[in-house]
């Protein structure tokens, strides 16, 4: 694995050298060096970091468990053995501690409640220094393992397995201990539980850093390879050894098996009592359901594992929740309704096979209630079909009925009915809906379902008067806003003005917050300006989208009618308040980098234990306005430039809609990267495009990910098909190429701007043209241009049919006015940064001047 330094997180750093503009003027092995030696800056402890923001948090109050506790992911994963026994699990459950890890101050010894306080279990501030300064040690004497230590992670092979061995044999102290860390948990992942437990002993042995992981996780290892006695030695008096470990919360409850499994019923009892404070949490729930099944009461063990699998139906303990009432011969103590609410639940999460399952389970166990029965069948077809495995003969096999599962049956049998074409049947089903179930969802669904397949098929008045008819009747439908605009849309494009803006008008009014309402604004200016003939409340529409989406492919359409406007009058139009721009939470561009949990996470990468770094960065105090730049900086700092991007879009999920100035600098640069900006840049002017728009795409494509292959094999940053790839490479002279080089980002940019380049001469240098093109195909473009015509190139954009198309248009062209419009600020600071040091140069050389020539006494 190649190991690649970005400069995208350093900008804290470097920005009193660049004014936040990337580093230039170096060679492609200086720049590395630089960034190199800059990790070791910042994270090493040669900068000294800001103090921490905030106070140490309360102790929190213990709380009984809520019917439906929060849906935390699971800690324990696999097969479930009895209540008395080891769960062997694999590494699931180590896994998901990441997710689910805390801080409380319950602690695992027998009987005992760790009731520290956060700021006392955090010691003092001489103590986290110290902790701090070893940590750093650790990180610095690990450094090189990283690459490896990833590779390892992610691949698992026997060349992998032993690079690190060497590694670790090389190696002594923390180095070592950061080795045996990375194969302890490679072996976990592997499920191979002895090698894994070894290592993570020789790790404890070898160093210190990373003491909670290798006991936490140790003891894991133990306990599924059945050594519980050799498990509980790690965990017992865990807290007190560990008080500020992210495994906190998580030791009680695999202690408690690890206890169960050496018969020691009354000490597992005594772990979960001595840590109320985790009673909410599902790992604890089911633990507790084990010990009270030991204890042979039966009911009670029941009703808890009843709980687990109903209020956490999707985690991985709700199955050997499962598990264990079959086994206890209770799961038929489940009732209909609760049994409907899994099967819904798997549904509605997404988990369609398991969902087609139970319901064809409870069909089949359904007897004396027809309609019951009948809801179950309707309930599996609805699975099989969005399995692609219904049949039209079984859809119409299913029973007729007068209620809801009567109406979901047609639906059923309409999407069946489009989905071969077949408009006669699909029409007759709808109009079965219309009559016999006027005020279904299911009916709601089959119109807007229909409206889309008219409007593929270019009949676009019977495409309106679905949507309209979805919209009116149902206008508190999940799709009533999308089917309202289209059907304003398309009476526009079929010229019915008036009828297209009082529809417009509507969706603003009504759907304020809508995507579809930002098309609205924009096309009901249009409308007052060249129908209505009132260019000031036009002017007020392009002014509020400017406003509340500065950066979107509308926003950048107003600024040109608003140009094309010229000086109007400003006037008042009140509905229009309500659109401003999206709020941004509190953004801490610095954070205190020498904090323990800190430099722990950074050490954690290095160890191939990333999945862990989220958690262990929320430990820290007051990370709640820093902890995304943070965990993303890391990420970036190693490389991993797309999964940097996704922890900061999760974090901002309204950034594109603010203003650049609303939002640090850091934070613009991760959400917007510029890798391999100067090839960007060298392979853009050489095909006579905008560099910012090839960026733009590849933010698009592969979110700056070198190694991303599609599920329709389209390799690399701008996502090339072989085929593709192949004959520009013949075309640049580079003759035959092998599919896998195309994953060479270099390589990737020359091709791929090349092929660009050829859409963008193909459809006029018109960029719309060209990027529906790249995304849906010539051919489709071509069709869609002889649907026109069209006033400009923003009608033809929003009559895009396909949504993702239209989308990635509208995106790549806001992404490039959002890359601009970083460099253009980060240009403005420098030189404000510059002229203030002038200044201050030119005060300090006066006063020098004055008193050199002041007279001497």
């Amino acid at each position: 694995m190649r190991l690649r330094f970005l400069n995208i997180p350093f900008r804290r750093s470097l920005s009193a050298a660049t004014g936040g503009k990337r580093v230039s003027g170096l060679s492609s092995g200086r720049l590395r060096g630089f960034l190199a030696v800059s990790i070791l800056t910042i994270f090493c402890g040669v900068a000294v970091a800001p103090e921490m923001r905030g106070q140490d948090a309360a102790p929190t109050t213990a709380k009984k468990p809520a019917a439906k506790a929060d849906k935390a992911k699971p800690a324990t994963k696999g097969k479930a053995a009895s209540s008395s026994s080891k769960s062997k699990t694999g590494h699931a459950a180590a896994h998901s501690t990441a997710h689910t890890a805390g801080h409380s101050g319950t602690g695992s010894k027998h009987g005992t409640g760790h009731t520290t306080s956060k700021a006392a279990r955090r010691g003092t501030p001489e103590q986290r220094r110290a902790k701090s300064a070893k940590l750093k040690q650790a990180f610095v004497a690990s450094k090189e393992l990283r690459p490896m230590a990833q590779q390892l992670a992610a691949t698992r092979t026997s060349a992998a397995y032993a690079g690190v061995t060497a590694y670790a044999r090389s190696h002594q102290g923390e180095a070592a201990a950061s080795a045996y860390m990375a194969l302890g948990h490679a072996y976990l992942l592997d499920n191979r539980f002895s090698e894994a437990a070894t290592n993570f002993r020789q790790a404890r042995v070898a160093g210190d850093s990373l003491a909670d992981y290798a006991e936490f996780l140790g003891a894991k290892a133990d306990h599924d390879g059945g050594n519980d006695a050799a498990a509980e030695e790690l965990l017992k008096e865990f807290a007190e050894r560990n008080p500020d470990s992210i495994f906190v919360n998580q030791a009680p409850e695999l202690e408690a098996q690890v206890l169960l499994g050496m018969k020691n019923i009354g000490g597992a009892q005594a772990v979960l009592a001595a840590n109320p404070d985790n009673a909410g949490r599902v790992g604890y729930q089911l633990a507790l359901g084990e010990v009270n099944q030991a204890q042979g009461h039966t009911d009670e063990a029941v009703r808890i594992y009843k709980h687990v699998l109903l209020a956490w139906p999707l985690s991985y303990e709700a199955s050997t929740a499962r598990t264990r009432l079959t086994a206890l011969g209770m799961e038929s103590t489940l009732t209909v309704s609760e049994l409907r609410s899994l099967g819904d639940a798997y549904y509605n999460g997404g988990r369609y096979a398991e969902a087609a399952e139970q319901y064809h389970t409870l069909a089949r166990l359904s007897s004396g209630n027809p309609a019951e029965r009948n809801g179950f069948a309707v309930a599996a077809a609805a699975c099989d079909l969005k399995l692609k495995r219904l049949t039209r003969e079984e859809a119409e096999s299913l029973a007729p009925s007068n209620d809801e599962n009567g109406a979901r049956r047609l639906y059923l049998l309409m999407e069946l009915a489009r989905n071969r074409d077949d408009l006669t049947a699909q029409t007759t089903y709808v109009d079965m809906l219309r009559s016999s179930f006027p005020h279904s969802q299911w009916f709601a669904d089959g119109l807007f379902s229909s409206g889309n397949m008219y409007l593929l098929r270019k009949d676009y008045p019977r495409a309106v008067t679905y949507y309209s008819e979805l919209a009116e009747h149902f206008p508190q439908n999940s799709n009533a806003a999308a089917a309202h605009w289209r059907a304003g849309w398309w009476s526009y494009r079929q010229g019915q003005y008036a009828e297209a803006a009082k529809i417009f008008e509507e969706q603003i009014k009504l759907y304020p917050g809508a995507k579809e309402t930002v098309s609205a604004l924009y096309w009901r200016a249009r409308l007052y300006e060249q129908k209505d003939h009132e260019p000031a409340i036009a002017a007020a529409h392009y002014r509020t989208l400017i406003t509340a989406y500065s950066h979107f492919f509308y926003a950048q359409m107003a600024r040109q009618r608003l140009v094309a406007l010229g000086e109007t009058a400003p006037v008042s139009v009140p509905h229009l308040d309500k659109y401003v721009a999206a709020t941004i939470p509190k953004l801490d561009d610095t954070f205190p980098a020498g904090d323990p949990h800190m430099v722990k996470a950074h050490l954690l990468v290095n160890a191939g234990l990333s999945e862990y770094v989220p958690q262990e960065i929320a430990a820290a105090p007051g990370s709640s306005s820093w902890s995304g730049i943070a965990e993303a900086q890391i990420y970036a700092a190693y490389g991993e430039t797309f999964r940097a991007m996704r922890v900061l879009k999760h974090a901002l999920p309204s950034a594109a809609s603010a203003p650049i100035k609303s939002i640090p600098l850091a934070y613009w640069r991760i959400l917007f990267p510029e890798d391999h900006w100067e090839t960007i840049r060298a392979e853009a002017a050489k095909n006579g495009l905008d560099p910012y728009l090839v960026a733009a795409l590849i933010r698009q494509e592969s979110e700056f990910n070198p190694g991303a292959i599609s599920h329709a094999n389209a390799y690399g940053l701008m996502q090339l098909l072989p085929s593709v790839g192949k004959q520009m490479a013949r075309e640049e002279g580079l003759g035959s190429i092998e599919t896998r080089q195309l994953l060479d980002p270099i390589l990737n940019i020359r091709l791929g701007t090349r092929y660009l380049r050829q859409i963008m001469d193909k459809f006029g240098r018109v960029p719309e043209y060209a990027l529906a093109a790249y995304n849906a195909g010539d051919n489709r473009v071509v069709d869609w241009q002889a649907a026109g015509p069209y006033n400009g190139v923003d009608e033809f954009v929003e009559s895009i049919p396909f949504s993702e198309t239209r989308d990635y248009v509208q995106a790549i062209v806001r992404n490039q006015d959002i890359y601009r419009g970083i460099d253009d600020y980060a240009a403005q600071k420098k030189q404000a940064t510059d002229r203030a040091d002038g200044s201050k140069a030119a005060v300090a050389t006066t006063a020098q001047l004055q008193t050199s020539s002041a007279p001497s006494n």
